[in-house]
């Protein structure tokens, strides 16, 4: 017998509603960027409130979020599907993105509270760790929490919510070419944009941004050729 999903009680100021939403989100993006709903699967909302475990509300917005992002498309008769990989558009995806690292990473050097530096050096770390043991799911994670740490620290919530469409779909670019990526040199780059942000060097910082964005293109020019 399936588990009921249960929608929480919300806040009189709507909080919980809010972290909830978010909750699925993370929930979804993850299942898109693993490739557990792979490009083109139909979306089933009641297995998706079923996976979420949050509810109808919260899994509901969290698919509004993602139609919005391009990561799932509404196609007539055929209802809501995930988003196809397009191989020709991901070096614009990544010049795009650029820009929008490079604003992120230099700002949230300036901006970053002592706990944030703290915690990117973690996820760093914990990336390094896990391209060492070739542990995949282990390297998304500390980037996918990486991610969210930075994007906390920038406070600059118009530049985050532009960039965190094309950050999941490079998570799911390397999920589905994997075999040409190289873990290692991606924690290493990482790893030096999360000690210049902890550092609090924007330059140095915007200078790391550049040179992880150089080594995805270039792991994208080596899939697509």
């Amino acid at each position: 017998m399936k588990k009921a999903a249960i929608t929480p009680a919300l806040t009189d100021d709507g909080s919980d509603k809010r972290r909830y939403a978010d909750q699925a989100y993370d929930k979804l993006e993850s299942m898109i960027s693993t490739l557990l709903l792979r490009p083109g699967a139909p979306i089933v909302e009641a297995d998706l409130i079923e996976h979420t475990g949050l509810g109808r509300t919260p899994t509901r917005e969290a698919l509004m979020r993602l139609v919005a992002s391009g990561l799932i498309v509404q196609q007539p008769r055929r209802g809501l599907l995930v988003s196809d990989i397009r191989l020709a558009e991901h070096l614009d995806l990544l010049e795009a993105r650029r820009v929008l690292e490079r604003l992120i990473a230099s700002t949230s050097a300036r901006r970053a509270t002592p706990q944030q530096r703290e915690d990117l050096a973690s996820c760093a770390q914990h990336m390094v760790a896990a391209a060492l043991a070739s542990d995949l799911p282990a390297y998304m994670a500390a980037d996918q929490a990486l991610d969210h740490v930075n994007h906390a620290a920038c406070r600059n919530p118009f530049a985050v919510a532009a960039v965190i469409p094309m950050a999941i779909q490079c998570r799911r670019f390397w999920y589905a070419y994997q075999h040409q990526g190289d873990m290692s040199e991606g924690a290493r780059c990482h790893l030096a944009l999360a000690q210049a942000i902890a550092a609090g060097e924007p330059a140095a910082a915007a200078a790391a941004s550049d040179a992880l964005l150089d080594y995805l293109r270039q792991y994208a020019q080596a899939v697509i050729a």
